[in-house]
């Protein structure tokens, strides 16, 4: 547990500002295709049934929703960031390493970039922390529970 908190006050000791805009960005774009999911429900239980995992599709499909889009205000806003980003991680490694790869690594595969991508962002935002600009940030300030 040690090396946890030491990993966490490094994370929020060196996080430049333009790491905050990122993580708001990175949560818009989590939100956006939450909603995206939920607009296309059968295009998601069809990249899920393509992995042959043996969850229930539907319910799959309504927690990779679900978490997309409560997860993305979680990171966008910095509201209790690092666990939002532990939930996200296994969909997005799910969407890397099952879904998207077996499209193969051509520069085509867009889908495949942006997961990736978004897969390293979230493990960064799970080392250096949400930052100043975030409600995780305002709530540890002193006092904070006096003005509520």
């Amino acid at each position: 547990m040690n090396l946890l908190y030491k990993i966490e006050h490094w994370g929020d000791t060196h996080h430049p500002r333009w790491l905050d805009y990122l993580r708001i960005v990175l949560g818009i774009l989590i939100f956006f295709k939450g909603i995206s999911f939920i607009s296309d429900t059968d295009a998601v239980a069809r990249l899920i049934a393509l992995t042959n995992f043996q969850l229930s599709i539907w319910g799959a499909v309504h927690y990779v929703a679900f978490a997309h889009l409560v997860g993305g205000i979680f990171i966008a806003f910095g509201l209790v960031t690092r666990l939002a980003v532990l939930i996200q991680i296994p969909i997005l490694i799910g969407a890397v390493f099952f879904v998207n790869i077996t499209n193969g690594f051509s520069f085509l595969n867009s889908e495949f970039w942006l997961s990736s991508l978004v897969l390293l962002l979230l493990v960064l935002f799970l080392i250096v922390g949400s930052g100043k600009y975030s409600l995780d940030h305002v709530m540890r300030k002193p006092g904070y529970l006096r003005k509520i």
